[in-house]
């Protein structure tokens, strides 16, 4: 691993050479935090990627790539006058010390959970900060990743359920309530009841801590592959999906299941 020195002297390499684009090329020197956004969300999703394969790799060029963001961001905010690169880690600084007490002061955390809810606490006492405890979700969030961070922060304001198994008597009650709207065929009930079983799912993965949104995307990966195969093979044998049966299509899916497990 590298010095601190070392790695100081690459940051202030990406600076510069942030300076010299900045300047002489035609397509950075056009470009506005507005024109960036889309591109930033994009790289986003892609370091997502990266670390959902566990792509070391990868990661290591995706972080890059997210940091190019990130320091072109300060740069276009310093032509503005309004802020740079310098005040960015300052602020960002300031923040980490106030609300790690039990690192830079003398405050006590025992644990992780301690942790997350003087976090939120600090959050709501700072000055321009949070006016209320779900303030700080994100309204541009993806659903499920907004779902799971409103019950996390509604958590550690202290409310949840007593005992983790409590959360399985709710999504019993919201499915029994989808299934009574799907028999009365009210597709705006069937819609609202669906969101309010998936919302008590969520919760249930955040309170036996499983990420929602990984395990959704390893069912989607997984789901992705066992196509994929039945789709080749298929085609190998010289068929066509739609003229196959589904007992037909289930038989290859279970193929690459056995495969998948090894067997």
């Amino acid at each position: 691993m590298s010095t601190k020195e070392a790695r100081m002297e690459a940051f202030g390499q990406l600076l510069d050479i942030m300076d010299e684009l900045r300047v002489k090329c035609p397509w950075d020197r056009k470009q506005t935090s507005e024109s960036l956004r889309a591109n930033t969300i994009e790289e986003t999703y892609e370091l997502c990627d990266a670390i959902m394969r566990n792509a070391q790799d990868d990661i290591r060029k995706e972080l890059g790539d997210l940091l190019l963001h990130v320091v072109f961001y300060a740069k276009i905010g310093e032509e503005k006058q309004a802020f740079d690169i310098k005040d960015v880690c300052e602020s960002l600084c300031e923040k980490l010390i106030y609300r790690h007490p039990h690192v830079f002061g003398n405050a006590q955390a025992e644990n992780s959970r301690k942790v997350e809810q003087s976090w939120e606490q600090l959050k709501l006492k700072e000055k321009g900060g949070n006016k209320t405890v779900l303030d700080g979700v994100p309204v541009a969030l993806p659903s499920l990743v907004k779902a799971y961070r409103i019950q996390d922060k509604a958590r550690n304001a202290g409310f949840d359920w007593e005992t983790r198994e409590q959360v399985w008597d709710k999504v019993e009650e919201e499915l029994n309530e989808l299934k009574a709207e799907i028999d009365r065929m009210d597709a705006d009930r069937m819609e609202a009841e669906l969101g309010d079983l998936l919302f008590s799912l969520i919760n249930a993965a955040r309170l036996y801590k499983i990420n929602p949104d990984n395990a959704l995307e390893r069912t989607n990966r997984k789901f992705i592959r066992r196509f994929n195969y039945l789709e080749a093979q298929t085609i190998r044998q010289g068929h066509s999906l739609k003229d196959m049966t589904l007992a037909e299509m289930d038989a290859l899916w279970n193929e690459a299941k056995r495969l998948e497990n090894g067997e």
